[in-house]
């Protein structure tokens, strides 16, 4: 990492403040990413495709193909997905399946992503998400109590991994004040070509977030806020080399566009907030059961160089 201890360098400190993104080369080794790939291949053996959900961020939706003619709206919920805040949950591809309901292709070349909890259940990501080299990122950030809220497998298909659309994390993920960031992992080389991760610099640095994805009182799901206009032209791709971490401030606009390619893009995500003087509030969409709470990545006490 080019820091002693874990810990970034002022360099890299500086770099991220201003552009609200760093890459971080040669964070895992290739050995680990090559485990949590494996461990990935384990869990899909396993995983029956009963429940059909697809995931879109195009319009922001989830779809339950068991009701193909009644696609899920933002004024519904699919509690599916909200139920995957608690567990391992396996979302489908938009491509994945033909007019009639039935995949294209095997179910390892058909899933989006896999979440929500893997960074607490799986103990292959939880070793990983909780290891001396991530805590000392995140203590690197002034957090006091993070809180790992989040994690997801990213598979990025070859030919029909969807697209992201430009978007903040802290959209669907936010506390007051604002203390979301996204430790992304390139499991695989990533590039223009399969779909890497495109950034607008310093696009973090007004402050505010344009939108907000909100669950009312009534279970039903809204987003909040107008559809904010970019200059896309200042997009930078982010290319790594598998092993590589890159660090997303979670009011940066960021996105990845369509893998075309015939190879994959897999990846590996870490959601993390501020757990001590925030509020999360009650309307995001991601909620844990009063007995599975966010556990603290560390408390001040254990990292002496944030200690008060």
């Amino acid at each position: 990492m080019g820091a002693e201890n874990n810990y970034l360098t002022l360099e890299q400190l500086e770099f991220y403040e201003k552009n609200g993104y760093l890459v971080v080369e040669k964070f895992a080794s290739q050995d680990e990413c090559k485990e949590m790939m494996q461990r990935m291949g384990e869990l899909l053996g396993g995983f029956t495709p009963e429940n059909k959900s697809i995931f879109s961020t195009k319009k922001q939706e989830v779809v339950n193909s068991s009701e193909h003619s009644l696609p899920f709206q933002l004024q519904t919920t699919d509690n599916f997905f909200r139920r995957s805040a608690n567990n391992i949950s396996f979302f489908f591809e938009e491509k994945a399946f033909d007019e009639d309901g039935n995949l294209r292709q095997p179910k390892e070349l058909s899933i989006n992503k896999v979440g929500h909890a893997l960074h607490d259940l799986d103990p292959v990501f939880r070793k990983f998400s909780r290891s001396d080299r991530i805590t000392g990122l995140v203590a690197s950030l002034g957090y006091k109590k993070p809180l790992p809220i989040q994690s997801m497998y990213i598979f990025k298909q070859p030919g029909i991994g969807g697209e992201v659309r430009p978007h903040q994390d802290s959209t669907f993920l936010y506390t007051y004040p604002y203390s979301c960031t996204g430790f992304w992992l390139a499991l695989e080389n990533a590039n223009v070509e399969n779909g890497c991760l495109w950034a607008l610099p310093g696009s973090h640095s007004k402050g505010k977030l344009a939108k907000k994805f909100v669950i009312q009182s009534d279970g039903t799901s809204v987003m909040e806020g107008a559809e904010p206009t970019y200059d896309m032209s200042k997009l930078v791709p982010l290319e790594v080399k598998a092993g590589s971490l890159v660090l997303l401030h979670g009011l940066l606009v960021h996105q990845s566009f369509e893998n075309t390619s015939p190879k994959s893009r897999h990846a590996y995500s870490v959601h993390v907030i501020e757990g001590d003087g925030t509020v999360y509030p009650e309307e995001n969409w991601l909620q844990r059961d009063p007995g599975f709470p966010f556990e603290p990545l560390y408390s001040c006490a254990r990292v002496g160089r944030q200690a008060s």
